[in-house]
């Protein structure tokens, strides 16, 4: 989807996806070093070494990434030169207002590796929750079928349907996709609760224990959509007890995309198909461990056995 927004091209050949320097692999390897502890951050003087190899990984994994999409831009700037383009697309936007080469490799490159994630993962709970939860499975299909007017879901369909939209907040609320907010940095020397902030010392927002703090929420451990039905509680960055996209100037630029992305996946993979564990598993033994990273996932992959609904 992104890269259909950003290019016009399907870039996930799903027959390769398994080999190294797939899209996919290099994207969750650049998340993976991006989110590995790095001892220079605790110990500056170390900076220059890279000790644990990082730096030297990253720039190998980039440099995959972008030989990716250098012959599709250097086939686009041909045919503008020639004439004969036609997109109407992010790239043709960035080539008409002058970006080079390297500036767009960056950009898609933080694009890709920042909203793939995020929303598969997001995706990935939302699924095994409802699996967990018979009782919410159940109510979104009902909703589903009296919201549905055709053989396939729209946007404007899905944003009418209240506990589909209870459910995907919910899932955000127990596993936000980013569960530390990118560092912030103190302008200045302050005091907060007990804790003296040091001016310039880095900032990291917990938000996955914010949104399990017992004081604010009832219940936080459980997973219980109905709790949004009868709150005004969005996640647009002005309720700071619930920040999965972050707020402020920093909010994550692709909010919009992913929200209506994730809701409406959901909404179709529970609309057009029953789902069940393999083996004949129940879903109480389905193992719910987090994996903390850039974004957070299931630390054993969701495998579930579709069947198709009349």
């Amino acid at each position: 989807m992104l890269s259909n927004v950003l290019i016009s091209k399907d870039m996930i050949n799903l027959d390769k996806e398994t080999e190294d320097g797939g899209i996919k692999s290099l994207v969750r390897g650049i998340v993976e070093v991006a989110s590995a502890p790095n001892i220079s951050d605790f110990y500056p003087i170390f900076g220059k070494l890279d000790l644990q190899g990082l730096r030297k990984k990253s720039i190998r994994l980039v440099t995959k990434f972008c030989s990716k999409w250098e012959p599709i831009l250097e086939e686009r700037r041909d045919s503008r030169e020639n004439g004969s383009s036609s997109q109407q697309d992010f790239l043709e936007t960035l080539l008409d207002n002058g970006f080079t080469n390297d500036r767009i490799h960056q950009l898609f490159m933080e694009l890709l590796s920042a909203g793939s994630d995020t929303s598969t993962s997001t995706i990935e709970w939302a699924m095994a929750e409802l699996i967990k939860d018979v009782e919410s499975m159940k109510k979104v299909q009902e909703e589903l079928e009296i919201e549905s007017e055709s053989d396939y879901l729209k946007e404007s369909q899905v944003l009418n349907m209240s506990f589909v939209q209870a459910c995907v907040k919910e899932t955000l609320r127990l596993h936000p996709p980013v569960p530390f907010l990118l560092p912030h940095r103190a302008i200045e020397t302050c005091q907060i609760m007990s804790y003296t902030i040091p001016k310039d010392a880095q900032i990291i927002v917990n938000v996955w224990a914010i949104t399990r703090d017992p004081s604010i929420w009832e219940e936080p451990e459980m997973f219980r959509p109905q709790r949004f039905l009868s709150s005004d509680m969005d996640f647009k960055g002005n309720d700071f007890e619930f920040l999965p996209f972050g707020a402020g100037r920093r909010i994550c630029p692709g909010l919009p995309m992913a929200a209506i992305k994730v809701l409406l996946v959901v909404a179709s993979l529970v609309h057009f198909f029953d789902w069940e564990l393999p083996h004949g598993k129940c879903a109480a033994e389905l193992d719910m461990t987090e994996k903390f990273g850039v974004a957070l996932q299931k630390k054993e992959p969701l495998l579930l056995i579709p069947k198709a609904r009349k």
